[in-house]
């Protein structure tokens, strides 16, 4: 997907709904910013990495360069895949045991 797509697209995945329309666009941004330090914590293993994208979406970056823009959390996983070349399950007892 090229950049402008990205940047285009909205925010519409189940996790990202906030109850109170009066949340300051601050929290957004810092409730989106603590959801991709935990993502961080489950790709490390597989280097890879995830980082916001002007708050429209993210860019999955692997320790050799590949780079790919993914509108939503939802897709996140599937690309983190792909890009690693290995299976990722955020729900491995290994990780969650290594979380203590």
């Amino acid at each position: 997907m090229c950049g402008l797509c990205g940047a285009l697209g909205g925010e519409d995945h189940w996790s990202t709904h906030i109850e109170d329309p009066e949340q300051a666009h601050s929290e957004r941004r810092r409730a989106r910013a603590y959801r991709i330090t935990l993502i961080n914590r489950v790709l490390k293993p597989h280097r890879v990495v995830i980082e916001d994208f002007q708050a429209a979406s993210f860019v999955l970056a692997t320790a050799t360069g590949k780079r790919e823009i993914v509108q939503e959390l939802g897709g996140v996983w599937h690309q983190a895949e792909q890009l690693s070349g290995r299976m990722i399950d955020p729900l491995d007892t290994a990780f969650l045991h290594s979380l203590g």
